[in-house]
């Protein structure tokens, strides 16, 4: 590991003003940013420490959200009253992922920058364009059976390894950031993360120094909340391809709300709202399903090993479809 300065803050602007310098870092659980350092894939030259701020808390809000501090580690939040009321596919993703020790250990600001888990990304003796732009992507025409299918380019075809973020794409959440000249901004979770086209190597829209301080959550949406993740062992891996699902049946067996984020097949936590449009209104039957799964993967591209995530994704749409369907005729 490379020497790098630390520092502790006790603030929220004195951490957003100590990472200002050039290839600084925050820390609170470094469950993935430690084991980076450690193979030098990040050498941060400064690590902020960020774990003695207050921002551990949940907190209603007044249109009846919640509104979650970054610092809130992924076990706490998993098993929030709220949380499991109202927000049952939050909770559900977060203990799809990961050891109980590292949930206990990773924070939710974290959980949102973690990196990818793309074997040449972690292979430092080989090319890789999130490492070193202009490298190449081996990955394309190499070992790609976990990586993604949607949001590719001749760039990389990374997969994006939350699945924490993946039910805050299909609740809407938006994250709150404290910049380095002391004012905050509100990023939709739609606009936070960035597809890979040529620069593969910026994976979202921070600033440098700019800290997520909260992630606020609108208010409930009724309805099934699932979250399906389909993995090579039945615990603690990354998904081939997962899915929260919020969605409310009518008395008359149409689906109301339809909401799908999907996860393992994109390059960032997937959701297409013309698919949850093309649902709504309708019986679910297997035509529309089908013209669902049409539109989802109309751009969809595999490198070989991958191809599988294609039909996987079909099969998972309709289980999902069919599963709210058969719930809402036995509420």
């Amino acid at each position: 590991m490379k020497r790098f300065e630390y520092s502790c803050a006790t603030a929220p602007e004195q951490a957003a003003q100590s990472a200002s310098v050039k290839d600084a870092s925050f820390i609170a659980g470094g469950t993935n940013l430690l084991d980076l350092m450690k193979l030098e894939i990040e050498t941060p030259v400064k690590l902020v420490d960020i774990t003695r701020l207050a921002l551990a808390q949940i907190e209603k809000t007044t249109d009846g959200g919640l509104r979650i501090g970054t610092l809130v580690t992924n076990s706490d939040l998993a098993a929030h009253p709220e949380v499991i009321a109202n927000y049952p596919v939050l909770s559900r993703a977060i203990l799809a992922g990961a050891t109980g020790q590292l949930r206990n250990r990773a924070t939710t600001g974290g959980n949102l920058l973690q990196r990818t888990r793309c074997y040449y990304f972690y292979q430092t003796d080989s090319a890789c364009n999130k490492r070193k732009l202009g490298s190449g992507c081996p990955a394309i025409n190499g070992e790609n059976r976990t990586l993604a299918i949607l949001g590719t380019s001749e760039s990389c075809i990374a997969q994006h390894p939350s699945d924490m973020a993946v039910a805050m794409r299909s609740l809407d959440a938006t994250i709150e950031t404290l910049k380095t000249d002391g004012s905050m901004r509100k990023i939709a979770i739609k606009d936070f993360y960035c597809l890979p086209k040529d620069t593969p190597h910026t994976e979202n829209v921070l600033e440098s120094g700019e800290l997520i301080t909260h992630v606020v959550l609108p208010a409930p949406v009724s309805g099934m909340h699932t979250y399906d993740k389909v993995r090579d062992r039945a615990s603690y891996a990354f998904a081939l391809v997962s899915c929260a699902a919020i969605i409310d049946v009518t008395d008359n067996g149409r689906l109301d709300t339809v909401r799908l984020a999907f996860g393992g097949i994109g390059t960032e936590p997937w959701r297409n709202e013309a698919v949850e449009a093309l649902l709504t209104g309708t019986d679910g039957n297997e035509n529309v399903i089908k013209q669902a799964a049409d539109l989802l993967l109309k751009e969809a591209k595999g490198s070989g090993q991958n191809d599988f995530k294609i039909p996987l994704t079909r099969r998972l749409l309709k289980q999902v479809i069919q599963r709210a369907l058969v719930a809402g005729k036995g509420a």
